[in-house]
């Protein structure tokens, strides 16, 4: 059964009314109160489709339990809650398509990328990769995974796969992969030998690449050197023909002759 959110949410009113978002701020909601917020967010989410109401509702809960150190109720819940929280939040910021603010948004709530939860985290990098946009996520993962109190967690295997799979392949990073897999004990031997493989065959791919590359590049310059080259025999054949001309020409034509050579060489010439 629903909780009155407005009964729950008490506490974010006073003698005034509705306490200003400065205030809100500076409060420590009870259980029950960000239960009910959580509750009316989801409802706008996915109820009524409002989706910046939901994300409204999700920041007001969001600025009081960042302070949820002080709060006389347990760690574990007010960070269940501000989890969940970020998840309706993540959903709302894709729905109005302000995707790319969500690492920033949710980071308003951890300060460090080492501290998101890792549901949090797994949503963030699949948004990401979604909207082939895995870069955005290569800092705040990479400082996740790095992270020694992250890397006990049972969440930790799952997401170094994922950061894996995800965002340093995708991105080429393949030195990056490669000290991931053989310096971390997420990975079984099978697992490091099939990634280990893959990054193998990628680096010859980028090599293989990186050599069409080059050899279409030395034909594009050696085509240029053999256009210059017809160029400049078939300007020398003008004067040539020309030069033989000059002698027997009176001044004026002979002139005029010469105004035609120069206007040839600036027409067929290679830099206009």
């Amino acid at each position: 059964m629903k909780s009155d959110p407005s009964t729950a949410a008490a506490p974010l009113r006073g003698a005034g009314g509705a306490l200003s978002s400065s205030e809100t701020g500076r409060v420590v909601l009870s259980p029950a109160a960000a239960a009910a917020l959580l509750e009316e967010a989801a409802d706008h989410l996915v109820v009524h489709l409002d989706f910046r109401e939901a994300l409204h509702t999700c920041e007001r809960a969001g600025r009081s339990l960042s302070n949820y150190a002080q709060a006389d109720w347990p760690v574990g819940t007010s960070l269940e809650v501000k989890c969940s929280l970020c998840v309706v939040g993540i959903q709302a910021l894709a729905e109005m398509d302000r995707w790319r603010e969500v690492i920033s948004w949710v980071l308003q709530y951890y300060q460090v990328p080492e501290k998101l939860p890792p549901k949090v985290l797994e949503l963030c990098v699949l948004l990401y990769s979604k909207m082939q946009e895995p870069g955005a996520m290569l800092e705040a993962a990479s400082a996740w995974i790095q992270d020694p109190d992250n890397q006990g967690l049972p969440e930790y295997r799952a997401l170094a796969e994922l950061y894996l799979q995800q965002v340093l392949l995708p991105l080429g990073c393949l030195s990056e992969a490669e000290e991931l897999v053989v310096g971390s004990a997420a990975f079984s031997e099978e697992q490091r030998l099939d990634v280990l493989q893959v990054i193998s065959i990628a680096r010859q791919q980028q090599k293989h690449e990186h050599s069409d590359s080059e050899k279409d590049q030395k034909l594009n310059q050696e085509d240029s050197f053999h256009k210059f080259l017809s160029l400049l025999m078939l300007l020398r054949r003008l004067w040539d023909s020309a030069v033989s001309h000059f002698v027997s020409l009176p001044f004026k034509k002979s002139l005029l002759a010469t105004l035609i050579l120069c206007l040839l060489v600036v027409r067929f010439d290679p830099g206009e």
